[in-house]
């Protein structure tokens, strides 16, 4: 109870002191309440945080949303920090480390989640804590210990050639086939596949621009297929929508995320092709150009990444690249 005064004390002082301030401040208030008793209604007295729990969320959510985060990035966030929140009945304030790692293994136990997962929340809730702890509303986020998880490495598959051609071959229809050339030849995101206009191609140098995470904005490059294949796909539309990709059935509106993935999933259960989804083609363009020499900064140049270690993740290694490595360097 007394460390539950002290810490609310700190936090009301916390615009005011630095940190040395701060520690002097927990030091004399440790000192001068060891001989003092706290009692349950002079802690009810306790004056309560100005902003509630949801009104701090909304708050976090807004400067996320500042910061470029997409809409569905912001509702991941919100839904998952609703459900942690909702399971304390307490103030954010109050909530300790050891409330957040029983939360998790609870969590984890409960739903049969991988480890990844959980990974998953603790970043959120990092980030969560880490922008209260900025914007001095509490003195130190809880989630500082707690570590990230450790998972197994999975070597994530690419599509071999032949399963490229399959796909190619079996397209129903112009779109389609355009579509997976477009995926495969620039390892756009399929959120940026969605979002391309027809105003946004350049087929003259054979390039279109997309808008990336962040809103950022970067070129793409395609090949001559994909060319030819983008091209007829156009001239064969009667419709006036802008949308690079629309939907096959009148009206013709935008294709969405969702309608990308069901379609590749469903040619891939007909081919028989394990696991056909849009981010493997993005997997695969990675690994292949790293494969035959591309400087990784020009892969992650290509794929808009940030982080060059995000790169690094994407690409799946040539074991036969290994072992022929092996030996001319080393054997």
């Amino acid at each position: 109870m007394k460390d539950l005064l002290i810490t609310d004390i700190m936090q009301g002082m916390l615009p005011h002191l630095d940190n040395a301030q701060l520690m002097i401040l927990r030091q004399t208030l440790t000192e001068c309440f060891a001989n003092k008793e706290i009692t349950e209604c002079a802690l009810a007295a306790t004056p309560e945080a100005v902003h509630g729990n949801e009104e701090l969320l909304k708050m976090f959510t807004a400067a996320k949303k500042v910061e470029g985060c997409s809409e569905r990035t912001l509702s991941y966030y919100q839904n998952t920090l609703l459900k942690v929140l909702g399971s304390f009945d307490k103030h954010i304030t109050r909530i300790t480390t050891d409330d957040l790692r029983k939360y998790l293994s609870e969590y984890q136990e409960k739903h049969g989640c991988s480890k990844s997962n959980i990974d998953n929340i603790r970043r959120i809730l990092s980030s969560f804590f880490a922008w209260l702890e900025e914007e001095n509303y509490i003195l130190k986020s809880p989630v500082r210990r707690i570590h990230k998880i450790k998972t197994a490495k999975v070597v994530k598959e690419t599509y071999t050639d032949e399963a490229l051609e399959q796909m190619r071959d079996n397209c129903t229809n112009s779109r389609d086939l355009a579509m997976i050339d477009l995926l495969a030849s620039t390892g756009m995101r399929v959120g940026e596949l969605v979002r391309l206009n027809r105003s946004d191609v350049d087929f003259e140098s054979r390039e279109c621009i997309v808008f990336g995470k962040g809103s950022k904005e970067r070129p793409v490059y395609f090949d001559a297929r994909t060319k030819i294949h983008l091209k007829n796909y156009l001239d064969s539309r009667t419709d006036d929508n802008p949308a690079l990709f629309v939907s096959l059935q009148k009206p013709h509106n935008r294709l969405h995320i969702s309608g990308v993935e069901i379609r590749l999933r469903n040619m891939g259960k007909k081919l028989g092709i394990p696991k056909v989804h849009p981010h493997k083609f993005r997997r695969t363009l990675a690994t292949r150009a790293i494969d035959k020499g591309m400087p990784i900064e020009q892969v992650q140049q290509l794929l808009g990444h940030s982080k060059i270690d995000t790169t690094m993740e994407y690409a799946m290694v040539d074991q036969n690249n290994v072992k022929n490595s092996h030996r001319k360097y080393i054997a």
